[in-house]
């Protein structure tokens, strides 16, 4: 597949490599010097989408290192805040066309958890080859992915992969410098029973409809019961709900927000799942973790800032044979 790319995949995988643990460094230093106050203050909106601070702030540090990077190599990247739609060749002035591949990044996927010091945030991203605007995120041929920790903690883990070649890990001591690789292996339960699983809801929008389809839902796979069988997780990042799928801690993740937009009459959100988001989807495919839209086919939303995106995943085949029939059933059926 990187014959579809004009350099080895080494050349890419280090230069993102690169451009990830500089941004994560430079947050890391920032937020221990900050206010996280000061973090968490609207910078301004894009799309009905709301910037704070923390995103402006690495935004700008990631269009210069991509400036650097450009010399090299011309690309499209693909970002919240930059251009009218978020594809902005580099260097400036570089036909689209003309373009080696395409970087779809999210600097900060989990922005709200992180400008609080709540929970790690993730940077994503994902490389294509240049097909124009019919790219779709099944191009992809490596995605990487980056814990952006809390000031609180001192580890962080590093993901990547590469189509076809499985996917890594590492976990980066943030104090020492240390780098020790580490093993990532999916839930191979059967059954949601006694595991975490959980239908997307971290905003009011929408969440009537979902608690509507996720209590039928539980009274269908699970019955009646005074005991307490599976458990919720509201973690308000993307990157972060793959990273629990991908370490053996989350058995299913639905977000259906589009689809309980819809359904309750609403225009869609912005406040949905975004191609960005989900860029990093490669990783936990290559380890055996099932990722369908909501209609159980694989997800082929275009490399764009704006398109809603449904998705479901499953820890491991099983729990998607035993699982998918039900949850498509209350969905379209």
């Amino acid at each position: 597949m990187s014959l579809l790319l004009s350099r080895e995949m080494s050349f890419y995988l280090n230069r993102l490599r690169q451009l990830h643990l500089r941004l994560r460094d430079h947050l890391y230093r920032h937020m221990r010097a900050q206010n996280p106050a000061a973090l968490a203050q609207v910078s301004h909106d894009v799309g009905g989408d709301t910037q704070y601070a923390i995103d402006a702030h690495l935004e700008t540090l990631l269009i210069d290192l991509c400036r650097e990077w450009a010399h090299e190599s011309p690309f499209v990247l693909i970002a919240e805040g930059i251009g009218d739609d978020g594809w902005y060749p580099l260097p400036e002035g570089t036909p689209a066309r003309e373009a080696e591949f395409l970087l779809i990044v999210d600097p900060i996927d989990g922005t709200r958890p992180i400008m609080y010091d709540k929970r790690s945030a993730w940077l994503l991203s994902a490389i294509a080859p240049n097909f124009g605007r019919e790219t779709t995120l099944e191009h992809g041929l490596l995605a990487m992915q980056t814990e952006l920790p809390t000031t609180r903690c001192y580890l962080a883990y590093h993901l990547w992969a590469v189509r076809g070649q499985g996917a890594h890990a590492e976990l980066h001591n943030m104090l020492t410098g240390e780098i020790q690789p580490v093993p990532l292996a999916p839930s191979r339960a059967e059954s949601l029973e006694h595991g975490f699983a959980s239908f997307v809801k971290p905003f009011p929008e929408g969440k009537r409809a979902i608690v509507e389809l996720e209590s039928a839902f539980w009274a269908r796979t699970l019955g009646a019961s005074v005991n307490p069988l599976v458990f919720d997780d509201q973690y308000a990042s993307t990157g972060g709900q793959l990273f629990e799928l991908m370490s053996g801690r989350d058995r299913l993740i639905a977000d259906i927000r589009p689809w309980a937009f819809a359904r309750m009459g609403l225009e869609v959100s912005p406040l949905t799942c975004h191609p960005y988001d989900i860029c990093t989807a490669l990783i936990a495919q290559e380890l055996g973790v099932q990722i369908t839209d909501l209609h159980g086919e694989p997800l082929r939303t275009p490399l764009d800032i704006r398109a809603p995106v449904g998705w479901i995943g499953y820890a491991n085949a099983a729990l998607r044979r035993k699982y998918e029939p039900v949850l498509l059933e209350l969905l379209w059926g």
